[in-house]
């Protein structure tokens, strides 16, 4: 198979990381092996082996294959700030090579790749290149979370307008509830008609992190046509 789909947002702290193994967990249910992937972090903490990222950490564990913590995270940095400052605070450059070599070791591994990007599209990698860079590099296919909020048309809009723009491939968008009193299926239906990608997944609101059941939202048949499996 080796296809990798990489998990960008209209924001940070939209659902990336929830969605991202709602699809490794639906992927594995096809008896697929799955490897994911969090390039680069931010917000780690400090244990006895380095810098770790609770994100990340999730996604290996979910992938259940024997690799290596820093296949699935190269870069991960301790404030919670965009990474390319985290990374110029303690004097290191995000280099789009060593991430590829990674990213390479993972596609060796698995059927596919499922690859959480950092905040929203635009967010810089270095002085020089940027989230396109990693996702052209990769070949990868985009999959758009869409946080479902007041603004999430315009953000969902003008973010897909970019990817597009940028030459990657948007093949699909999931639609991520963020807050149980908004009225979310007026957007659903507005977004649905302007994107020009299937809506994949609408994720319900959970109190709290269920994978098996965030799995059980994809849209079966449009992930078929994608040849997710």
């Amino acid at each position: 198979m080796n296809k990798s789909w990489f998990i960008t947002g209209t924001d940070t702290e939209i659902g990336k990381t929830w969605c991202t193994l709602a699809l490794i967990q639906f992927l594995k249910n096809k008896d697929l092996r799955v490897a994911g992937m969090k390039p680069i972090a931010a917000g780690c903490y400090q244990n006895n082996i380095g810098l770790r990222n609770d994100d990340a950490e999730q996604i290996l564990a979910l992938s259940g294959l024997d690799m290596p913590y820093e296949w699935v995270n190269p870069y991960a940095f301790l404030p919670p700030i965009a990474p390319h400052v985290a990374a110029e605070q303690v004097g290191q450059v995000i280099e789009l090579d060593v991430i590829l070599n990674k990213y390479e070791h993972l596609l060796a591994q698995a059927d596919t790749v499922v690859i959480e990007g950092v905040g929203g599209w635009r967010v810089p990698m270095n002085a020089s290149q940027s989230l396109k860079d990693m996702v052209l590099a990769m070949k990868a296919h985009v999959i758009l979370v869409v946080g479902l909020r007041l603004g999430c048309i315009n953000h969902a809009l003008l973010t897909a307008e970019t990817i597009i723009h940028d030459g990657c491939s948007l093949v699909g968008w999931i639609a991520n509830t963020l807050d149980p009193e908004f009225d979310a299926q007026s957007s659903i239906d507005t977004l649905s008609s302007r994107l020009g990608v299937p809506l994949l997944a609408n994720m319900p609101y959970l109190g709290k992190l269920d994978v098996p059941q965030l799995a059980k939202s994809f849209d079966k048949p449009s992930l078929k046509n994608l040849g997710l499996f």
